[in-house]
Formats: C-alpha cells, sequence, structure tokens
C-alpha cells in the first residue's frame, strides 16, 4: 500500500526544530565569547564544544534503538524538554557571578545528554511521515533549518552582546525548548503514535541495526569516510571563532558567520525546491572536494571580506553532500529500522568530530605559540591543513565501487 504524505505535519514539526536550532546558537556564540574572553585559549573553547557533543556521540546508538522501539514523537518531547535543564543550570551560575569553565562543561555536558534522544527520532519520523519522493526536498530543509544556528544566531547573538550579556541569550534559548516541544506533541496527537509490534532487548535491536548496516557494504564504507571527512570539517567550526575573535569583536564575528551561513541558506533554498534528481555519488563527492578547497582559502589571510567569501562558498557545498548522503543512506535502509541504523551511522560517522575538537583547539594554541603571532594565526594553520586533507579524503567517494552501488538500489 503506498504511504500516505504527511508533507504539512513534517512542515510543523520542522519548523520547532528550526526554532531549536536559532536558540541553540545563540547559547553556542554566546558561551564561545564569553569562554575565549575568559580564558583566550582555542583550547578552553574546543574542551566545551567537546563536552557538548559527545554524548550526541555515545548515546545515538541506544537513543536510535530507542527511536524503533518507543514512540518517536514521544521521545523528542522528552529530549528536547529537558535539555533545557543544562542551560538553566549554566544561567543560574552566571546570576550568581562568573560561572567557572567547570560549571559551563558540567551544563553543556547535561543539556547534551538529553539532546541526544532528538536526532535519531526526529529522522527516523521523517521516514515515517514522507513518501520516497520528498525525501530529498525535505533533506534540504532539515539542512536549512541546521543552517539557522550559524545564518540567523551570530548576527542575533552579536547584536544582543552589544546591548546586553549572555544572560540573555541563555534565557531566549530556554524560550525556545517549550515551542519545540509543543510542535512534536502536535503532530504526535495527529499522526499517533506508531505501533511497536514487537519491543526487542536494547541490545538485541542495536546489534540487528548493525547487522542490517553490514549488509549494505556501500552503506558502511560511506559511513567510514564519513567520519575521516568529519574530522577535517570539524577543525573549522572549532577555529573560526578564535580566528576571527583575535582580530576583531563578537559584533563583527556575530555578522561574519551569518554571511557565511547564507552559503547553507543559498544551496538549502535550491534543494528544499528543486531537490536533486540523480548523480548522487558524484555530487557528494565533488561537493566535498570544493568543500576543502574553499577551507584552505579561509584560514589563508586575516581579512575579514576574504574570510565571509572563502566561509560562504564553504557552507554552501554543504547542503549538497548532506542532502545526498541522506539519500544514499535512507533508500538503503528498511524503514523499521531507521531509528537503529541511524543512530549506528550518526556514532561511526562523527568519530571525526571528536578527534577534531579534542585536537584543533590546543594544536591552534601551540602552533601560536611556537609562531609567536598568537592563537589566531595558529589557528589559521590548523585550517589550511585541514582544507587540504579534507580535499584529498573526498576523491575517495568518487572512486569507491560500494558507494556507487548504492545509487543503484
Amino acid at each position: 500500500m503506498e504511504k500516505k504524505s504527511n508533507f504539512g505535519k513534517f512542515l510543523l514539526l520542522w519548523a520547532g526544530e528550526l526554532i531549536s536550532s536559532v536558540g541553540g546558537g545563540l547559547t553556542s556564540f554566546g558561551l564561545g565569547v564569553y569562554i575565549f574572553r575568559q580564558t583566550g585559549s582555542a583550547g578552553s573553547m574546543a574542551m566545551v564544544t567537546l563536552l557538548g557533543f559527545l554524548p550526541t556521540l555515545l548515546l545515538s546508538v541506544p537513543a536510535g534503538a530507542l527511536a524503533d522501539c518507543y514512540d518517536r514523537r514521544l521521545l523528542m518531547m522528552i529530549g528536547d524538554g529537558c535539555s533545557a535543564l543544562g542551560v538553566a543550570y549554566i544561567l543560574f551560575c552566571m546570576a550568581r557571578g562568573n560561572a567557572s569553565l567547570l560549571q559551563i562543561c558540567i551544563g553543556v555536558f547535561a543539556s547534551a545528554c538529553f539532546s541526544a534522544l532528538l536526532e535519531p527520532s526526529f529522522r527516523a519520523t521523517i521516514t515515517d511521515l514522507l513518501t520516497k519522493e520528498e525525501f530529498s526536498k525535505a533533506s534540504g530543509l532539515v539542512s536549512l533549518a541546521g543552517s539557522a544556528r550559524y545564518l540567523l544566531s551570530p548576527i542575533i547573538a552579536g547584536f544582543l552582546l552589544s546591548i546586553s550579556d549572555v544572560k540573555l541569550l541563555l534565557e531566549i534559548d530556554i524560550c525556545t525548548f517549550f515551542l519545540t516541544v509543543i510542535s512534536a506533541a502536535v503532530v504526535r496527537r495527529g499522526i499517533g503514535a506508531k505501533e511497536i509490534e514487537k519491543k526487542e532487548p536494547l541490545l538485541k535491536s542495536i546489534k540487528e541495526g548493525w547487522n542490517i548496516l553490514c549488509e549494505k557494504r556501500g552503506v558502511l564504507t560511506l559511513v567510514a569516510i564519513s567520519s575521516v571527512i568529519t574530522l577535517f570539517m570539524g577543525v573549522l567550526q572549532i577555529l573560526a571563532e578564535p580566528l576571527i575573535l583575535s582580530f576583531t569583536d563578537a559584533k563583527t564575528l556575530g555578522v561574519s558567520e551569518s554571511v557565511c551561513a547564507c552559503g547553507m541558506l543559498v544551496s538549502g533554498v535550491f534543494l528544499g525546491i528543486k531537490g536533486i534528481k540523480g548523480y548522487y555519488v558524484k555530487t557528494l563527492g565533488i561537493a566535498l572536494i570544493f568543500a576543502g578547497v574553499f577551507m584552505f582559502g579561509f584560514g589563508l589571510w586575516e581579512n575579514i571580506f576574504i574570510i565571509c567569501i572563502f566561509g560562504f562558498l564553504f557552507f554552501a557545498t554543504l547542503p549538497f553532500a548532506n542532502n545526498c548522503l541522506d539519500y544514499l543512506v535512507r533508500t538503503n535502509v528498511p524503514d523499521g529500522a531507521q531509528g537503529r541504523v541511524w543512530g549506528l551511522i550518526g556514532f561511526i560517522s562523527q568519530i571525526g568530530y571528536v578527534v577534531a575538537y579534542g585536537v584543533s583547539g590546543t594544536a591552534a594554541d601551540l602552533l601560536g605559540q611556537i609562531d609567536g603571532r598568537g592563537v589566531g594565526r595558529g589557528a589559521a594553520m590548523v585550517i589550511l591543513i585541514a582544507g587540504i586533507c579534507l580535499s584529498l579524503a573526498s576523491v575517495s567517494v568518487l572512486f569507491s565501487g560500494d558507494i556507487r552501488t548504492l545509487e543503484n538500489s
């Protein structure tokens, strides 16, 4: 029987995630500026980012299995709602005085633990709601929502920090959690909870998800390559802020980050309207190769205009890469296993981010000291190296026979 489209309900759910993305971006930007002003260290900024990311990585596999065993919309509500507690803790510490690096780390880690429930359930819910023909457009819109934390949040946060302080950003973020929980509740009421015929033990469910993933060698190869690629992309995520803050202020940083993220907006809107009709593997490989080239240009000169141009071009490639990766995986995994498989994919592919977050900040501080020009140029040197490596690693996508077989499935 042909699946009924629920694109309207998807748009409501997507709107909630868009708002959540903006709120999370405000907190991320504000805490980054706050920590850099307090410590002047890229390593400290990287530590907070790492602790905010680790729960998402470590809990993605069990969260994916839970998404196949329990009500996915309810899990999204719990994850979004409870993650506000970590942000509230940081706000409480700041209200009593300056929050220490340790207190910020605790709050970010706690918030991320609950947020880990969200991603596999959200991706699996998209499969529940939409037809196969709508996947590409949905992926473009999801990329657009994700880009909001880079497009809208920085410029809003930069302006708010010029008239207030980071506490206002945290308060706004806490408010957005309620809106996203409401949107998930409305969708849940509209389509009801998905009935689970048989609830399997968690470890058995994870094992079966791994077996399904291994059955498609091309998917496993693609995910392994993605892990290497995320290593180099994570470097830019960590070091862009200390690079720019080393020679300008938070307001300029906010504007420049938003300008760069406009690349994701342009590509995301295009893909949301047109989608991609074929040549997914070729498009994926080319997009990632150019991403590395533009990343290299990002770190070449200490000039905000040049940084914005290359940053815009870098972000413009990401929705194309994400769209192709999403399609190739989604169309090669059974609907009933989407949650647990996406959880495993998230775990494997994002290991590279852990390495980047753990190493890049310290490397930038060290190179800055050796070079004698400070953390900003140290960050630039690390970005240049990572950009070259990203382009070289991406070439493997174009020549992998296992990955090419996915497009014909």
